[in-house]
């Protein structure tokens, strides 16, 4: 996904606001003017007018409400799709209906905001579109969005689908590198037991490095959820690892050696591989390596584990989760941090 022009490149990101309800509307518009390289350029409050200005402004980034009058949001994006297929667009909306996210999810939206947690999402979600990703709203996820369907669907191959209707998967498969924001361990339990269960009905091997306290609440959830997850540990489906006796393995003198990580990632991967018939594509691991240096105050290890991990998801094409407590990332210094967490990932998901 191409990014959009970018804070100190010299180029403001151009912005249309498409929202009928006034206030909320200025409120929106007066969130970005925040933000000095964010501009407005447009204001429409029914479909047909987004049409129109979209075409007369060619903004870079369109702000979208669903609920419109005249022509309603998805029917508006379908128009501008074909008018401006570089113009990205973020649903900001009520709507939580899953065939609508669908299908907002499949016209090419690049966001998906619920209106109730626009303040203190929407500025998120514009800056990770702008770097070329995908930002999903709390209460979404790409696996959320196929959690509830077809049990025997999902048993022969159906996620694939599932998750191809839903717009998340392109001619190189599922978005890889993703990153969850939780706000407490019940958050995380659930958004990362999304992920496993998603991956083990794919028939996948998952790795998961954790804390002992996520990774027995991994275990509990799996478990009531009716995974069989006994038998995934038994025939070598899923790997669970302590994250500080992983962070051990290649941290040296409070500085991360790629070399080693690169020695025990293989070794893990290797492991994985054997299950699968030597298809890295088959493999997914999650887990909060990164997370626990972030929290050790070693930023920079941080964001260079980040990397290491974006490369892997590259070259294995595997499926990879890291969460981070937001709690952890409120002040405006940890808010830079977070931004560069966001760049090393393909995804932001929030709880």
């Amino acid at each position: 996904m191409a990014s959009l022009p970018h804070k100190g490149d010299g180029k403001s990101l151009r912005v249309l606001v498409v929202e009928d309800y006034p206030p909320f509307r200025q409120f929106v518009c007066s969130m970005l003017a925040s933000k000095p390289e964010l501009q407005v350029v447009g204001e429409a409050a029914d479909g047909l007018e987004a049409v129109h200005k979209a075409e007369e402004l060619r903004p870079d980034l369109i702000l979208l409400d669903i609920g419109l009058p005249a022509l309603n949001g998805l029917n508006a994006a379908r128009r501008i799709r074909k008018l401006l297929p570089e113009s990205k667009i973020i649903f900001v909306s009520q709507e939580s209906a899953e065939d609508i996210v669908h299908e907002a999810l499949r016209l090419g939206g690049s966001g998906y905001v619920f209106k109730t947690n626009a303040g203190r999402e929407l500025l998120t979600a514009v800056e990770t579109v702008r770097q070329g990703k995908q930002f999903i709203g709390s209460g979404l996820s790409p696996l959320t969005l196929i959690e509830n369907g077809d049990a025997q669907d999902l048993n022969r191959g159906g996620p694939e689908k599932a998750l191809s209707s839903a717009g998340l998967v392109d001619g190189n498969g599922v978005r890889k590198h993703e990153v969850q924001f939780h706000s407490d361990d019940a958050s995380f339990v659930a958004g990362f037991t999304r992920f496993i269960k998603a991956a083990l009905l794919e028939g996948k091997v998952v790795i998961v490095i954790a804390t002992p306290s996520h990774l027995k609440g991994l275990l509990q959830r799996l478990q009531e959820d009716g995974v069989n997850i006994a038998a995934a540990v038994q025939e070598g489906r899923y790997l669970p690892s302590d994250v500080a006796e992983t962070l051990a393995t290649f941290m040296v003198n409070d500085r991360l050696d790629p070399v080693l990580f690169q020695k025990v990632t293989g070794e893990l991967i290797a492991a994985a591989a054997k299950v699968v018939k030597g298809d890295p594509s088959r493999i997914a691991a999650c887990g909060e390596c990164s997370p626990a240096l972030l929290e050790q105050g070693k930023v920079d290890a941080a964001i260079q584990l980040e990397h290491l991990w974006d490369e892997i998801s590259k070259t294995c094409n595997m499926d990879i989760l890291c969460g981070y407590d937001v709690k952890n990332l409120q002040s405006e210094q940890e808010n830079h941090i977070r931004e560069r967490v966001c760049a090393e990932h393909s995804a932001v998901l929030s709880d």
